[in-house]
């Protein structure tokens, strides 16, 4: 079990595992979907994962970088129990305003750690990491709730990311074959 809180994969797999046919965001067709809002709008299941979250993150970190739109809640319910500062990361940078792709702190020279809900191929993360890189920062380690990537498989090797997850596929997996 990748977290400490042996419930958590059984209240978060009981929770948001759907089934049926989903396109994920890499183009994947899956039979099975963790559908993360169902965790991250429950008050008590959020504030677990941000323990769990809170718990991984390097003893380092200047900033913490939450990914639109599902890295949004835990990212800014960890920063409140660790109190570190969120830089909000868009998927794109906003056409009007302020045109920023990260909102919140400066982040050029920081130690910035990307929060995000769930990873399977990483893509989402790999373009934030290669954006604030650009824009300075030090982007080393992604928390994420649930690691739904194959088991030993690290899907962001290419751009040199550490994957901390709380949960992985296969906790979860465990968790339904034990209830």
């Amino acid at each position: 079990m990748t977290t400490t809180d042996a419930a958590l994969a059984a209240d978060i797999d009981a929770t948001c595992r759907l089934t049926g046919e989903f396109t994920l965001r890499s183009g994947q067709v899956s039979t099975e979907y963790f559908d993360k809002y169902l965790f991250e709008s429950d008050p008590q299941l959020l504030a677990r994962v941000a323990r769990e979250v809170a718990q991984l993150l390097p003893g380092d970190a200047d900033l913490l970088g939450a990914l639109e739109m599902g890295g949004i809640p835990i990212a800014t319910a960890v920063s409140q129990l660790v109190g570190i500062p969120v830089v909000f990361v868009r998927k794109k940078a906003k056409e009007y305003g302020t045109a920023k792709l990260a909102e919140g702190p400066d982040f050029a020279g920081k130690r910035v750690v990307l929060i995000e809900d769930v990873v399977t191929t990483g893509g989402a993360v790999r373009d934030a990491t290669r954006a604030l890189r650009e824009g300075g920062a030090i982007v080393e380690v992604v928390v994420c709730a649930i690691d739904r990537s194959p088991a030993g498989e690290n899907p962001l090797a290419d751009v040199e990311l550490e994957v901390r997850p709380v949960l992985t596929k296969a906790d979860l997996d465990a968790a339904r074959a034990s209830a």
